[in-house]
Order: structure tokens, then sequence, then C-alpha cells
């Protein structure tokens, strides 16, 4: 493919943004090669400057579950910019989100808005040290809460790509209260309680991992994590910003069955703007100024704009189910990929939970950080090329999780997989 205006657009960024992106793991750092620059998004599709066209299974990381430019959210979205794009005020928009969320996910009663994932993980902990009068926060390795500086310790996403798990200019001070386990590590979680139990003020785990690829926990690991907290006066957060309302309509907990006492939400919630949220039971949520003492504000947090496009998304998500066909189409991915390596006799775990999964070329079963580094990363960058030149965009890391929209097509997931088998045939030779 012809990617020259790319190229150029790539030069001209590098002189005025930090390694040309605003976003590490856009960087393609990981896979090798110049990122790609896009001209917009079509249903299934991503076309870049040049007028390539990918299926696109990044969805800007998983908030377009619908597609790109769906008609109901686009027609919501400029309803609610001529009207005006921010006010710093209430507005109504804001309550009918929040009450589309606590009807969706029986644990949370009560919602605050903010602008991204990383304010609402951070908001979450400083909720969790307000609420408990605790310090101490349990992250596990490989899960990744956005560049809070508290999280920013053993983390997936860019930071594992980039093979820097701890920033430099996080201070050691911001990060002596945060203790990281291993996931899916039961014995190491009920050692730490034993010691330390009356000083966490909570444990923020990603219900089902999508930054160290995707990995999922246990039942056993689950059920102790929410035995143990509640045990010890703990706060169980989840991080749902990549699984709420993907996986399900009331996110992983929904298809879990578990009770977390804080949510972390962001992505779909926006659907495709600038939305994060975290939510909760509401004597705990009382606590969040100016009901309570814990202090978390945001000029821009819900933006009139960002909530009627969060409005649309999880309407038609709910009136519209399409997570039956979310779940037969990602399941036809995940058959087809492990057919083509095996054919190859290429080593590979595939994991998947509903539309987001994840190959992984290794012959050892990926359930936490360590296991997902055995990953061939060389081999995967070399199909992830031979996968674009084909007009399939993955994401450009072993170690970051792919989804599936409701705008792909069966005729997009056999031209996804004579891809993947065109693409193996040129790792085994």
């Amino acid at each position: 493919m012809n990617r020259t205006k790319s190229h150029a657009a790539f030069e001209r960024a590098k002189t005025l943004i930090p390694g040309g992106v605003n976003s590490p793991a856009r960087a393609f750092g990981a896979v090798g090669g110049e990122p790609i620059f896009m001209a917009k998004g079509e249903g299934q599709y991503l076309f870049d400057i040049d007028g390539n066209k990918y299926l696109d299974y990044i969805g800007s990381w998983g908030p377009m579950i619908l597609g790109h430019v769906h008609s109901k959210v686009l027609e919501a979205t400029l309803e609610a910019a001529r009207a005006g794009s921010s006010f710093g005020a209430p507005t109504e928009r804001e309550s009918e989100l929040a009450e589309l969320i606590t009807k969706a996910m029986p644990n949370v009663e009560m919602v605050r808005m903010v602008s991204s994932g990383t304010e609402a993980s951070m908001s979450a902990v400083r909720l969790a040290r307000g609420h408990t009068g605790r310090d101490l926060i349990v992250k596990f390795a490989g899960c990744y809460h956005g560049h809070v500086d508290a999280l920013l310790v053993s983390a997936g996403s860019s930071a594992l790509t980039h093979g820097v798990p701890t920033s430099p200019g996080v201070p050691a001070g911001c990060t002596d209260d945060t203790l990281v386990l291993k996931y899916n590590d039961v014995e190491a979680l009920r050692e730490l309680f034993r010691a330390k139990g009356d000083k966490i003020a909570g444990v923020m785990l990603e219900p089902v991992a999508g930054n160290m690829g995707l990995v999922t926990p246990s039942e056993e690991f689950r059920r102790e994590l929410r035995q143990l907290t509640h045990m010890h006066g703990a706060l169980l957060i989840y991080d749902e910003v990549m699984t709420g309302f993907r996986l399900a309509y009331g996110g992983a907990t929904e298809i879990l069955g578990d009770s977390p006492d804080l949510t972390v939400l962001g992505k779909i919630v926006g659907g495709g703007y600038p939305v994060g949220a975290y939510g909760g039971k509401a004597e705990i949520m009382r606590k969040i100024m100016p009901a309570g003492p814990v202090f978390q504000a945001g000029t821009l947090s819900g933006n009139p704009v960002a909530m009627a496009a969060g409005i649309a998304t999880l309407k038609e998500l709910r009136d519209n189910s399409p997570y039956a066909k979310l779940e037969q189409m990602s399941a036809r991915i995940v058959e087809g990929l492990a057919a083509v390596c095996q054919q190859a006799k290429i080593p590979h775990q595939i994991n998947r939970v509903g539309s987001m999964w994840t190959l992984f070329f290794t012959g050892t079963p990926v359930t936490d950080l360590d296991t997902a580094k055995t990953s061939d990363t060389a081999r995967f960058g070399k199909f992830f090329w031979h996968m674009m030149d084909r007009g399939v965009y993955l994401p450009c890391s072993q170690f970051e999780a792919a989804f599936t929209s409701a705008a792909h097509t069966d005729a997009d997931i056999d031209h996804t997989i004579r891809a993947a088998k065109e693409s193996v045939a040129l790792l085994a030779n």
C-alpha cells in the first residue's frame, strides 16, 4: 500500500508533537514502521490520508462499538453542538446519561462524570481513600488504569509496550502507598490482606484485563477479592473503562455476576467523545464534594455534546442489542485465527470474552503479565504489517486487545480470516 502522505504527516508531527503522536499507544513502536494517519471512519472501516481502506478492529480502542459515524449518534451530537459546545453549568443530559448507567449497572447507584478514564481512576482512588481513611491501594501487574501517578506502576497498555512500566517524573512518594500483585495470584492476595488488610483503602482491578492483551480472571481470584475486601473494610474497584457496555450492556459485572463497590467507566459511555465516569454505592458517592468532603471538579465534566453522544449510544445498545451478534462474529474470528495458526504450526494462544480478543504468539496459556510476555512480539509485528497490507487494522501492540464492532459483517470476518491465512503463511516461510 502507498502511505507516502502518512509518512509526510508523521515527519511534520515529529517537529511539533513529542514523538509525533499525542498518545504513545499510537506510535507503532511495538510493531516497527510509522503510524498511519487517518482521514475518516465509516461503519466498520477506517480510511487513511492516502486513501487506503481498513477493516477496523480497534474502534478508537473500544468505544466505537456501533461502528464509526453511527446515524443516531451523529444526529444527537449535531443537535447538541448546535445548542452550544460547553457551558460549565449543569444540563439535563448529565442526569439522563447517569440514569442510563445506574439502570444498566445495579452496583452503580450514583455516578460522577469526568472527561477521561485516567481522571475517573484518579478520582476513584481518592474517593476510596477519603471514604475509608486509609492510604494503601492495591493494583495488579499488567493492568493499566490511566497515567495516574499512584497507579503507573507495573502498568500495561503503552507503558508495557514501550518497556517503561514506571515512568520517570513519578516521585517515589506517589507510589509508596501502591502495592502491586500478580494478576490471578490468589495466595499472594491472601498473604497481603493477612499482613496489611486494615490499612488497605481499595483494590483496583480490570475485571477482564485488556492492557496486557486480553486476560481473564479466575473465579477463585474474583471470589477471594470480594471476600477479602469486604472482610477488611476495603473497597473493591472495578476498572470497566474498556469492558463497560462492551462485554454486555451491564459490562463485565453483568456477565461475571460480581458486586464491586466502585466502578470506573469511559470509552463507550461517551459514544466516541472524551468522557469518563465513576460510580458506586450512594453512601460512598455522597462523600464527593459538594455532597461530602472529597474534592473533585472539572469544567468539561458532563460536557453537553459528549453527554448527547453517550446517551444515543447507550440507548441504541439497550433498544437494539448487538451483543448476540458480537458474540457470534467474535467467536468466528477467533476460531478462524486459531485454525490458521494450527495449520501453519505456529505457537499461539487466543483469549476472548465477548467482542474483545487477543491473538498471542506463544505456546504458553496467558493468565497474567508474565505469561503474556512470553509472546513473540517480533512475530506479532510482522503479522500486524502483513494484515495492514491486506486492509485489516489490528492493535499495534501484542499487548492490546482487539475489538469487534456491530458494524462488522460476516463478509468482513471472511476477509479477515483470509488475510490472516496469507499473513501467517508469510510468517512460516
